[in-house]
């Protein structure tokens, strides 16, 4: 009997001791996530991330300092990087998922590799990896298709046996079994690369992916080297928990700029970067007000003004809006980037404008004057349908989206974004790269060589 009380007991005991166990457990795991979601970490997280990209960027200041949609933008200064983003999916390189995506190329980055003899792209990843697979599998991938499908394009690059057209993958992140694997499919998808309608512009070289982190102990040196690098900077510092507390006041979160859905309470790279002066330096207790009122100020901003009206059939790649509503919020549209085409009928109104159009230094801003009444519909057709379609196709390619503004909106407006539906898109709204020829656009289009299906878009 004592025996039976006796083990009744020890038992009892080790459940309590197990309750307590996983309660503590539980309470270290409420913890840390508290920790992990904490504006004031996330964003001073952040600022220690930047300082090493702006390391790299020094390190090689002619190269285009290029961020990875979504994450990589909380990491790339615009001060330093490049207007032109690039969104290389890391859902392309998970295990037995691997793609080479046609319906988001990238290859509008190629122009630029070409000339600057290279890129920098950054992009980051949350605790468990030191490299985001959109850069350790998903940029690997693009290299070599791209390589492939130069020689399939390009016949005379066969004859050069310099020309790489192999997989390049960091050994500590993809195993040799994954890289074989992904090796077997690189045929099929430069195939249909070379298939496809886009353009492919001729390299000098192969373009290569190379690897910088901050567990580097020196930056790959390239002069001499017979490849045109894509530096993959994969911008967090590794922690094995994903958190580490520092001396200046916060916990490290590797990984902040991710999913700032969670976390952000509004807050986008965009608006970080606008008042990245004024979130640093405030302090802990006061973060979520200021974050607060940034937020209100751009919505206030765009309050009691209409939105641009979206096409959303062609995944809102066109959108549509007057002068007087997208003016003032045109810096202040959020996370995606997007192009503007600008078309007045006031001459006074833009004065600085030479020949009654430009185009502004980053390249994302066209404006066009046009005249009103007859002479208008002239010089419609031959000068601001030519313009505007040039300047869309450009910023399509590039995997920006455009909003097509005059004074009303439902004017001029309408009937560039129609010609443009016609020019880079097929019957069921995909984009269609090769466009055509930009040139006779005047005399051959008609409203009614548009598809039946595009005019439902």
């Amino acid at each position: 009997m004592s025996s039976h009380v006796h083990h009744k007991q020890s038992s009892t005991a080790q459940d309590d001791f197990n309750l307590t166990n996983l309660n503590l457990q539980i309470d270290a795991f409420s913890h840390l996530r508290k920790e992990s979601f904490d504006l004031y970490n996330r964003l001073h997280s952040i600022q220690e991330d930047v300082q090493f990209v702006k390391q790299v960027h020094a390190a090689y200041p002619t190269i285009p300092l290029i961020p990875n949609l979504r994450c990589g933008a909380w990491y790339c200064d615009p001060a330093i990087s490049a207007p032109y983003p690039a969104y290389f999916k890391s859902t392309d390189g998970h295990t037995s998922n691997w793609d080479f995506n046609l319906r988001r190329p990238n290859l509008h980055i190629l122009p630029v590799i070409s000339e600057a003899r290279g890129i920098v792209l950054v992009d980051s990843t949350r605790a468990g990896k030191r490299i985001p697979d959109a850069l350790s599998k998903t940029v690997p991938i693009w290299c070599a298709v791209v390589n492939r499908a130069m020689v399939l394009r390009y016949p005379k690059l066969r004859a050069e046996n310099s020309w790489d057209t192999a997989l390049h993958t960091p050994p500590l992140s993809v195993s040799k079994q994954e890289h074989m694997q992904i090796e077997g499919l690189l045929d099929g998808w430069a195939g249909a690369l070379v298939e496809s309608s886009y353009t492919l512009p001729e390299l000098s070289k192969p373009v290569r992916p190379i690897w910088i982190t901050p567990a580097s102990s020196s930056f790959p040196q390239l002069n001499g080297v017979d490849f045109l690098p894509v530096i993959c900077v994969s911008a967090s510092r590794y922690i094995e928990e994903g958190l580490d507390r520092r001396t200046g006041g916060f916990v490290y979160v590797q990984g902040s700029g991710d999913d700032h859905e969670l976390w952000g309470k509004g807050l986008t790279s965009q608006k970080y970067w606008a008042h990245h002066n004024l979130l640093l330096s405030a302090h802990r207790f006061d973060i979520e007000k200021i974050v607060e009122s940034v937020t209100k100020m751009h919505e206030d901003g765009l309050r009691d003004r209409n939105p641009p009206s979206k096409i959303n059939k062609i995944g809102a790649k066109i959108q549509l809006a007057a002068l007087h509503d997208i003016l003032p919020q045109m810096h202040n549209t959020g996370e995606d980037f997007i192009a503007y085409v600008l078309i007045s009928n006031n001459a006074n109104e833009w004065s600085d404008m030479q020949n009654g159009q430009d185009v502004d230094e980053k390249g994302l801003i066209l404006r066009i004057v046009s005249p009103e009444g007859k002479k208008g519909q002239k010089h419609f057709l031959q000068v601001v349908l030519p313009l505007s379609l040039q300047f869309i196709h450009s910023q399509l390619s590039r995997g920006v989206s455009v909003c097509i503004s005059c004074p009303t909106g439902n004017d001029v407006s309408v009937g560039v974004a129609v010609a443009a539906l016609q020019k880079s898109f097929d019957a069921n709204g995909e984009l269609v790269l090769d466009g055509g020829s930009m040139q006779g656009v005047a005399g051959a289009f008609q409203l009614s060589s548009v598809s039946p299906k595009l005019i439902k878009l």
